[in-house]
């Protein structure tokens, strides 16, 4: 493994959280590469010096949370639900600023909605070995309905605790929400 300057990866987490601040009160098509840097404060060139533009540090920020969530997807499926989602949970309030901005603002359009599917395709993804067929409950049901549903009502639970300012501990919302998902998968 490459070892990576810590100043580079200082400056590329001051960037990353500059753009979520900016968009938690700008759309992010009114944020411009100056606004950025700005609020980093770093100059411009700096920015360019890691990433392409706007869009290609929003992506990557998106990309290292998904990669986040999806390194937990390794180990929690050896978990029961209600134990699983805790630690999901305990990520999303330690990057409340990231998923309020990202999940609970609709005015905010463009690259946010696009995080919102991306989201929704990991969830949908991490739930298809989840499925029970052993039992029998679900034999008369399609993979691809039980998949939009659980991953929807997933990623939809996740909006109302974020917008409503996380108002159950991340415990509470992983038993709820386990239990919820036990039951229809």
């Amino acid at each position: 493994m490459t070892n990576i300057d810590r100043r580079v990866l200082k400056t590329q987490a001051s960037l990353k959280k500059a753009v979520i601040e900016l968009m938690s009160i700008k759309k992010f098509d009114d944020i411009t590469i100056q606004d950025i840097a700005d609020q980093a404060n770093v100059n411009r060139g700096t920015l360019y010096l890691h990433y392409h533009d706007k869009y290609d540090l929003l992506d990557k920020l998106i990309e290292s949370h998904l990669n986040e969530l999806d390194a937990m997807d390794q180990w929690a499926c050896e978990m029961e639900w209600t134990d699983a989602l805790v630690p999901y949970f305990e990520y999303f309030e330690a990057n409340y600023l990231f998923f309020s901005t990202m999940l609970a603002s609709k005015e905010n359009k463009g690259a946010p909605s696009s995080f919102r599917t991306r989201l929704l395709a990991s969830f949908m993804e991490g739930f298809k070995d989840e499925i029970d067929r052993e039992s029998g409950k679900n034999n008369e049901l399609n993979e691809d309905i039980m998949l939009q549903y659980a991953g929807k009502a997933y990623v939809g639970i996740i909006e109302w605790w974020i917008k409503n300012e996380m108002p159950f501990p991340p415990k509470v919302m992983a038993k709820q929400v386990g239990t919820l998902l036990e039951r229809s998968l």
